[in-house]
């Protein structure tokens, strides 16, 4: 358990649903985090919630969309973890609308969030992975990711996406010690499936965010020679 002890985590998306739960577990087994999104309110809170565990916690607020942003957030970053060993792109947005119906706008910023945002968090935090030879980059997929359903064509796309770009960097960086894993989990009770209506959040048969960060954390504290580059995580209740 001590392995993961002292290691210094980014989680996107990280003041509530996936990413706070991720982030708790983090702190819980001694990994200082820095937490970045949109609502410094509530990232604040979630910080004080984490320096209870005795971490280094801090955040920092952007939009993964924005690139400029991504660079300046993560640099700032940087600076006050002094590295980097572990990332979890966990930022995401959804909407559900047909192909037609759907605002084209939204359907934009879907994937802007939800692949651009990716793409640009982690072209910032790579360097450091391969000057130091050694890291782990988590991408949060879908099963929506897997099949697509009526719709749900911005969101799969989105998902799609996240897996063919992941499953590219894993073959990249290998040679660099850096593991890239791509999770599908299945519906997770957390804020925005509740929202949208796709879950009614029950805790005997739906997945909870916890789960999911129990999840990340097994796949981390494999040995170096092991890597989970894909996994997926259902509910045992269909």
């Amino acid at each position: 358990m001590d392995q993961l002890k002292h290691k210094k985590a980014i989680i996107t998306g990280g003041s509530k649903g996936l990413g706070k739960a991720t982030a708790i577990a983090f702190a819980k087994l001694g990994i200082d985090v820095a937490i970045t999104g949109r609502n410094e309110a509530r990232l604040n809170e979630t910080v004080l919630e984490l320096k209870t565990f005795g971490v280094n916690a801090f955040y920092e607020v952007f939009d993964v969309g924005n690139y400029d942003a991504v660079k300046k957030g993560i640099k700032n970053i940087i600076s006050n973890l002094g590295t980097v060993d572990i990332l979890v792109n966990n930022a995401g947005i959804a909407a559900f609308g047909t192909l037609n119906d759907m605002d084209a706008t939204l359907w934009e910023d879907i994937i802007k969030t939800n692949v651009l945002g990716m793409y640009y968090v982690t072209k910032e935090v790579l360097p450091y992975m391969i000057d130091k030879n050694e890291g782990d980059i988590i991408n949060v997929s879908s099963t929506a990711g897997l099949t697509g359903n009526a719709s749900t064509s911005a969101y799969s796309a989105s998902k799609f996406a996240v897996i063919g770009l992941s499953q590219s960097l894993m073959k990249e960086v290998r040679k660099n010690n850096i593991r890239v894993n791509t999770l599908t989990p299945s519906t997770i009770a957390t804020d925005m499936a509740l929202n949208l209506g796709i879950t009614d959040g029950n805790t005997d048969t739906v997945l909870q965010p916890e789960d999911f960060a129990q999840f990340i954390v097994s796949g981390l504290q494999l040995p170096r020679r092991a890597m989970m580059a894909n996994g997926s995580i259902w509910s045992t209740n269909p």
